[in-house]
């Protein structure tokens, strides 16, 4: 702390430490018994009457940080907050005594304090501790942000998540919210069979999905590792070991770009469920959501922003080939070359990477141009190309692949695959990736010989889905950046 940079409020908290100190005090606290949260407190006096509430004569000792003070003399008001709820203290200079009472004093808004004393209500109504003791715990050294306005910068927000949690309520239940998210997933899952597992975040191989890594380097094997980019690969490896009934909720790391759905670092779940299929994992995704939907906003619909997303009735399956018929009158299953394809392409003015030059990358991005952003209720988008789909099943038409993605809001939630399990068939498919990383495509897969033999000691036939454990918070959080459902999301740097 440099006192030259302090203004003259942050200079005052300073000297008040001396203060403490020669009272005997820890400026900054020793441990404190806390008897009640303020929730708990909440729900024992509620709709209770002042007459009721004497007769209860409900003590507690409640810890916080100062959110308002109100000094008058004799008698003075404060609210304090902690991880559960406000609440209003009535201290007065009778009912802690002159020392005290000048302890009180001594306060600013934003130290974190003790209180012990007994519950009643103001002549207002309002639910009140009225103090028998004051407790100071940690002292503040800097004015809170003001109370109306606060930190509205939402990257100054996301910089300062702490200040951010002490003065955004909205930030608060976010925070809160997200693991009760998390919790629903796991318990749901683990009511149905599955096991939990934790991988592997270092990899030698890039593989399991089609991004740009972080590359970092071990020194004591003198090797570069990239941090993984999905979790799929060791997962199914797992399935061959026997375990069935997998799952992995974990962050990923993707060296690409950021903006409201994207951040670099960012948390998945993947489920992979042996001697299923795309049909069957869909119905357990379905379930899944339409779950923690109602037990963490009570309701399977929920509003986000001025829409509401309906996860309690059937989600919608539809190819994505009739999905481009029905939006741009192409059938796609009827072109048969490429040079076709890029003049359906050149006639609307879709770009196309160099290594793109197959028919099925052609239709991958038409889907993505002209569909994926009108599909705002719960849709599941089946029968991929091959060349987008490296780890997936055939279907019947070899040049498409069992495989779905769900979208809500015109966004992906979840991607699914009936797994692939042909070793001799993955083998070739790792091939043809190589082959577009040499033309340029920096997310193309690379070979993975290991986990093709794994496949050759057999792995049975599976359902897998992945999905966006922030972009589910996002959604039933009614949150559209996902900088606000990460406690600590990449940030640029302060002065670009």
């Amino acid at each position: 702390m440099n006192i030259n940079e302090l203004n003259d409020q942050e200079l005052i908290r300073l000297e008040k430490i001396k203060k403490y100190q020669e009272l005997g005090i820890d400026p900054f606290g020793q441990a404190y018994k806390v008897s009640h949260s303020i929730k708990e407190i909440r729900a024992l006096c509620n709709k209770k009457s002042e007459k009721a509430l004497a007769k209860m004569a409900l003590k507690v000792s409640v810890a916080g940080r100062i959110k308002a003070i109100r000094k008058m003399g004799k008698a003075s008001f404060m609210n304090i907050q902690d991880k559960t709820g406000n609440i209003q203290v009535y201290l007065s200079l009778d009912g802690l005594g002159k020392k005290n009472y000048d302890l009180f004093k001594m306060a600013d808004i934003g130290d974190i304090v003790g209180v012990k004393g007994i519950m009643n209500l103001t002549r207002t109504g309002e639910l009140t501790i009225k103090a028998q003791k004051f407790i100071h715990l940690t002292k503040c050294l800097h004015p809170l942000p003001e109370k109306f306005h606060g930190l509205t910068d939402v990257e100054e927000r996301s910089r300062r998540r702490y200040l951010d949690l002490i003065m955004n309520e909205e930030a608060r239940k976010v925070a809160f919210m997200r693991p009760q998210i998390i919790r629903s997933i796991q318990h749901f899952l683990d009511g149905k069979g599955f096991t939990e597992v934790e991988t592997s975040i270092l990899s030698p191989i890039l593989g399991g999905a089609s991004a740009r890594p972080f590359i970092t380097h071990h020194n004591t094997l003198d090797k570069d590792f990239y941090l993984r980019i999905a979790t799929e690969l060791n997962l199914k490896r797992l399935l061959v070991g026997g375990m069935e009934r997998v799952y992995e909720i974990g962050r990923l790391f993707r060296n690409e770009g950021m903006d409201a759905s994207h951040n670099p670092e960012f948390t998945t779940i993947e489920i992979y469920q042996a001697y299923s299929d795309l049909r069957g994992i869909g119905d357990l995704t379905e379930k899944l959501i339409r779950n923690a939907a109602k037990e963490v906003t009570g309701s399977a619909i929920v509003k986000y922003g001025d829409r509401e997303i309906n996860f309690k009735d059937p989600f919608k399956w539809i190819s994505m080939n009739d999905l481009i018929k029905e939006k741009c009158g192409i059938d796609f299953k009827e072109v048969k070359t490429y040079e076709e394809a890029k003049k359906l392409a050149d006639e609307r003015d879709l770009h196309l990477d160099k290594f793109k030059n197959t028919v099925g990358y052609v239709m991958n991005e038409f889907f993505e141009e002209f569909c994926q952003a009108d599909l705002i209720q719960p849709t599941f988008v089946y029968e991929y190309p091959i060349e987008v789909s490296p780890l997936t099943k055939k279907e019947k038409d070899p040049r498409f692949v069992q495989r779905f993605e769900l979208f809500v809001n015109g966004k992906e939630l979840a991607n699914a695959y009936t797994e692939l399990n042909d070793p001799l068939d993955q083998e070739e498919r790792f091939l043809a990736q190589l082959e577009a990383k040499k033309l340029g495509d920096e997310e193309a897969s690379e070979m993975d010989k290991d986990f093709v033999e794994a496949l050759e000691y057999g792995m049975p036939p599976t359902g897998g889905v992945g999905m966006g454990i922030d972009r589910l918070v996002m959604l039933l959080t009614n949150q559209e950046q996902i900088r606000e459902v990460i406690l600590f999301p990449t940030m640029r740097d302060r002065d670009r």
